[in-house]
C-alpha cells in the first residue's frame, strides 16, 4: 500500500491534504509517512521471526528523532557509524545492547563513549580498531564485545558507488585474513569477539549476493572455533533494495526464506542493520517550481531544492520519481533543476511529468532515506523543515533553518 496517494486529483500523505502542510511549511521540506516506516520495519521483523533477530535500524539513512522513537518503540535497534550518531540513539533512550557501531574510521574519543554506555558490538574493521578497542576498554577496565567485518569479496551489482563487499574497497577486513584476525583477537585480552559482520552493498535488488556471502562467512567459521572463539552472532548487514523505478527488488519473506535456513543450520544468532528498506520509500521531497525556462529547443523547470537537499541524483545519477502535487491534463517535458550554482544540479533531465507552471509544487518520491541526512548549506540555503504525517495529522519534526541560523556559530 501507497500512503502516498492522489485523492481528487490532489497528493496526500496518509489522510492529509499537501496543501494543508503547504499553507503552514515553506519549502522545500522533507515530507514522511509514520504508517510506511512502521510497515517496512514489521514486515522485516515478520519474515524473520523465527530466528527473532535483532533490527538495528541504520540511522545514516535517516537520523531525524522522532524517526528513531517510533522506530525504538516498535522494537529496533540500532546501526550507529559515528558518535553523534550514538548520541541521537541515546536520546531518545535507546537500548544500548541493541546498538551495533560500524564505521571505519572510529575516533578515541566514539570507541571511550560506546564503551561507557555499554553498546553490543563494535563492528571492527581493521586490525588496527581491534588494537585501539582492546587499548581503550583495558583503560576503563572493561571487556569490549567485538564483531570483527569481513570482507567476503562478492559483487552485489549495484553503484560503484554503494558496493561495499568486494576485496578494493576500504570496508572490513580480507575473507583472505582470517589466520591474522584469530591471531590478533587471541593476543588482546581485553576484546572478546562474538560475532562476524558482512554488509556488501545498498540498494541490492537480488537475493544471491546475500547467499553467497553468508556461505563464505560459515565455511571460515570452524577456524574460529579451533582457536577456542565461540562465534554466537552473525550480523548480515542491510542493503535491501527498493523500488526507486523499475526495480522488482525482493520482498522480505523472500530473502528470509533463503537466509534463515542457513542461519539455522550454522546455529547462530541474527543481526540485521536495514536503513533504505525502511526509510527510503517513507518519504518524499516537496519542492516549489519557481521558474519554467525555455532554451533554444530545450525546457528547465527550475525548481527550490536543489542537490543541497537531494545530492542523491548528482551523487549517484539515480532516479526518483517526480509528480505534481496537483493533477493536471497534459504533460510537459524538461530538466528538473534546483537553484544551485553547479552544472550537476539536477533532479532529472528529459523527464516527462505532470503537466506544471510557475509557482505550483512538485514531489520527489523515495526521499526518505539519504534525503535530509546528506542535505548541506551550499551556497548559504538554509537546511529545510522536516514534517511526519500521522493519520489524519502532521507535525514539524525538524524546524526550518533561517538566515540566522547560518551563522550563529561564527565569528568576525
Amino acid at each position: 500500500m501507497d500512503y502516498f496517494t492522489y485523492k481528487n486529483n490532489t497528493l496526500y500523505a496518509e489522510d492529509v491534504n499537501i496543501d494543508d502542510i503547504l499553507k503552514k511549511v515553506r519549502t522545500p521540506f522533507y515530507l514522511y509517512s509514520k504508517k510506511t516506516f512502521l510497515r517496512h520495519f514489521n514486515q522485516i521483523k515478520d519474515a524473520f521471526k523465527e530466528l527473532d533477530p535483532i533490527i538495528a535500524y541504520s540511522i545514516k539513512s535517516n537520523s531525524n528523532l522522532a524517526i528513531l522513537k517510533i522506530l525504538k518503540k516498535a522494537g529496533s535497534g540500532f546501526d550507529i557509524v559515528s558518535g553523534g550518531e550514538l548520541y541521537r540513539a541515546l536520546k531518545i533512550k535507546a537500548d544500548p545492547s541493541k546498538i551495533v557501531f560500524a564505521g571505519v574510521a572510529k575516533s578515541n574519543d566514539e570507541i571511550e563513549y560506546a564503551l561507557k554506555n555499554n553498546i553490543l558490538f563494535f563492528n571492527t574493521e581493521s586490525l588496527n580498531e581491534i588494537d585501539a578497542i582492546n587499548r581503550i576498554a583495558g583503560k576503563l577496565n572493561k571487556i569490549a564485545n567485538i564483531a570483527v567485518r569481513i570482507n567476503p569479496d562478492v559483487v552485489p551489482k549495484t553503484h560503484k558507488y554503494i558496493t561495499t563487499g568486494k576485496k578494493e574497497t576500504k570496508f572490513g577486513i580480507s575473507i583472505y585474513e582470517i589466520d591474522n584476525i584469530i591471531k590478533k583477537v587471541v593476543k588482546s585480552p581485553n576484546v572478546k569477539l562474538k560475532s562476524i559482520h558482512i554488509h556488501i552493498g545498498s540498494q541490492i535488488t537480488k537475493v544471491e549476493p546475500y547467499i553467497t556471502a553468508i556461505k563464505k562467512i560459515i565455511s571460515v567459521l570452524p577456524k574460529f572455533k579451533e582457536a577456542g572463539i565461540e562465534i554466537e552472532y552473525l550480523n548480515i548487514g542491510g542493503g535491501f533494495g527498493i523500488i526507486y523505478k523499475n526495480e522488482k527488488p525482493p520482498l522480505p519473506q523472500q530473502f528470509a526464506r533463503k537466509i534463515i535456513p542457513l542461519i539455522k543450520k550454522a546455529g547462530l544468532k541474527l543481526i540485521m542493520e536495514p536503513g533504505r528498506y525502511i526509510s527510503g520509500n517513507s518519504g518524499i521531497l516537496i519542492t516549489k517550481v519557481i521558474y519554467i525556462k525555455k532554451s533554444l529547443n530545450k525546457k528547465f523547470i527550475i525548481v527550490d531544492a536543489g542537490m543541497n537537499t537531494l545530492v542523491r541524483p548528482t551523487l549517484y545519477e539515480s532516479y526518483h520519481e517526480i509528480i505534481p502535487v496537483k493533477k493536471t491534463a497534459g504533460k510537459i517535458k524538461a530538466d528538473i533543476v534546483g537553484p544551485i550554482c553547479e552544472t550537476g544540479d539536477f533532479f532529472a533531465k528529459e523527464r516527462t511529468i505532470g503537466k506544471v507552471q510557475e509557482g505550483d509544487y512538485i514531489a520527489v518520491k523515495s526521499a526518505g532515506a539519504y534525503g535530509m541526512v546528506m542535505a548541506s548549506r551550499y551556497n548559504s540555503r538554509p537546511l529545510p523543515a522536516e514534517v511526519l504525517v500521522d493519520g489524519k495529522k502532521f507535525k514539524i519534526i525538524r524546524k526550518p533553518e533561517s538566515y540566522k541560523d547560518l551563522i550563529k556559530k561564527e565569528r568576525f
